[in-house]
């Protein structure tokens, strides 16, 4: 695990989350070895899939990956179909004392139409937030697994970096089955997992 940004992580840190390290001081952030850029691209890009809509302090970690004077676009993916597993999810409600989190995972759950309608929302939101912290972002909702949109996106842009955004995730994280990983191992470069909403690094 990876110290990060101290602003962000004072600004939560109440937050939920398993196997993290608070550090007093800022580190430098990690910045991964660039594929080659695509022909005729004009800028780079960084990649970011994420489940949560993004946050302030998340735009500020992100936007914090290069500096002003670099041309970077950030390209946003939204999966609209995110497989799930009810005991694992009751589990990470459970990991952050979420006890009503952990019974509506009993409730009916969105059809694909709703799921999709979700995604768009966490797109346009985190897209505004974006562009509020002055970064040039486009977006859009990823279709079939996310990894797979993932690994695609880096591969067909030549991007710079990939990130992913996530809340804690106990199972996955412990057992190393997190979206970062999956995509670090399928891309065999580093991928940055980031926790929503917090100045914390998740484990992959």
């Amino acid at each position: 695990m990876f110290p990060f940004c101290p602003r962000a992580a004072a600004a939560s840190s109440g937050s939920p989350g398993a196997r993290v390290t608070f550090f007093a001081h800022r580190a430098p952030l990690p910045r991964f070895p660039r594929p080659a850029p695509y022909a005729g691209a004009m800028s780079e890009a960084i990649i970011i899939l994420t489940e949560e809509p993004l946050t302030s302090v998340d735009a500020f970690n992100i936007t914090d990956l290069y500096g002003p004077e670099e041309d970077v676009e950030l390209v946003l993916l939204v999966p609209a179909d995110i497989k799930r597993n009810l005991f694992v999810d009751v589990i990470d409600q459970l990991t952050m004392l979420d006890l009503p989190g952990a019974l509506r995972e009993f409730g009916e759950q969105p059809d694909a139409a709703a799921r999709k309608i979700e995604a768009q929302d966490i797109l346009a939101t985190s897209l505004l937030v974006l562009e509020a912290a002055g970064a040039r972002a486009v977006g859009e909702v990823a279709v079939g697994d996310a990894v797979t949109a993932l690994v695609a996106k880096v591969s067909d842009s030549g991007a710079r970096q990939a990130v992913v955004v996530t809340r804690p995730h106990a199972v996955a994280d412990t057992f190393r089955q997190d979206w970062a990983t999956q995509t670090q191992r399928k891309l065999g470069l580093p991928v940055l997992h980031l926790y929503s909403d917090s100045g914390f690094i998740g484990d992959s």
